[in-house]
């Protein structure tokens, strides 16, 4: 069901939600947070798909914040039921002065006594952290892949950090770091000499994994960027150097991965690039900060040299 609400209030909305849990049986009993979106219009409706997606794991309400230039007004819309997912979502878009006050226009709409994720699909404030939508959320998620220019994306991210921010960059890693530390898990158990990192030339998560590895081997790590128009191909290998032999964990194309090991056959592996639902399901799992990003992204950042070839 949707209900558009058409130069109205944030309490008329507030009312409406109370009306429509009253008549129609939705509940806001339940809910596990809420999850602010600060999106423009172009990319407002796939984070709200993602966020439905999201709420099947965690059940939600479901904030949706655009601005734009105008005459001062605030039209609302109200999705629950099977437009919503297992979640209730508003959306607010405001005009002119009437966006002045991002966080006077979703704190009448936040649930009671329940967490607060921020959440910029896209362009994010310079520092999340003390941001007006930063400064009420627990957690704050950011996506450096979005950004034009993913270095000083991350440069910045690393100076602005704070504990509860943290990154799709990073999310998207998941994988990546736990088929790594499988293999290292197994014999032999030689030490880690070298390692080499190669990734699409505008994929932040490359330089997160270069760093992390950098931290947690506490080795030399090269790192490079290629092919400027692939970007959606993220990651495309890693080389660790042992002295029996290199590991390689490589994927030929955006969806399959090959790792080679010294006296093994390879082994073919389903490494496909996650999906915005995942990440943000995952991100959604955890409201205490994530300190091995935090960690990562600024004293890993701070210590990892600049790539071997530019983008």
């Amino acid at each position: 069901m949707i209900i558009d609400l058409p130069d109205t209030t944030v309490s008329q909305v507030a009312k409406q939600l109370v009306k429509v849990r009253e008549e129609g049986g939705a509940v806001a009993l339940g809910r596990v947070l809420t999850l602010v979106i600060s999106a423009r219009n172009g990319i407002a409706e796939a984070a709200i798909d993602a966020a439905n997606d999201a709420s099947r794991e965690h059940p939600m309400r479901v904030i949706v914040l655009t601005t734009g230039e105008g005459e001062a007004h605030l039209d609302a819309q109200i999705r629950v039921g099977g437009d919503a997912g297992a979640s209730e979502v508003v959306v607010l878009r405001a005009y002119g002065a009437a966006a002045s006050n991002q966080e006077s226009l979703v704190t009448g709409l936040l649930l009671p006594d329940a967490p607060v994720v921020a959440w910029w699909p896209e362009e994010a404030p310079t520092s999340p952290a003390t941001s007006p939508l930063g400064k009420i959320a627990a957690r704050r998620i950011t996506d450096a892949a979005t950004s034009p220019d993913v270095r000083d994306r991350l440069a910045l991210l690393s100076k602005t950090h704070e504990p509860g921010d943290t990154d799709l960059a990073w999310t998207r890693l998941t994988h990546w770091r736990e088929q790594l530390a499988a293999v290292l898990d197994q014999p032999p158990f030689e030490e880690v000499t070298g390692v080499e990192v190669r990734g699409a030339s505008a994929s932040p998560s490359t330089a997160l994994l270069a760093a992390w590895l950098q931290m947690a081997l506490d080795v030399p790590v090269k790192w490079s960027y290629e092919n400027p128009d692939a970007w959606q191909e993220g990651i495309k290998s890693v080389r660790l150097t042992r002295a029996s032999g290199d590991i390689l964990l490589e994927r030929p194309n955006p969806g399959d991965a090959v790792l080679t090991q010294p006296g093994q056959p390879d082994h073919d592996l389903h490494l496909p690039r996650r999906t915005l639902r995942e990440c943000l399901a995952e991100e959604l799992r955890r409201l205490d900060p994530d300190l091995l990003y935090g960690r990562v992204i600024t004293e890993g950042w701070e210590k990892l040299g600049p790539p071997e070839t530019g983008a």
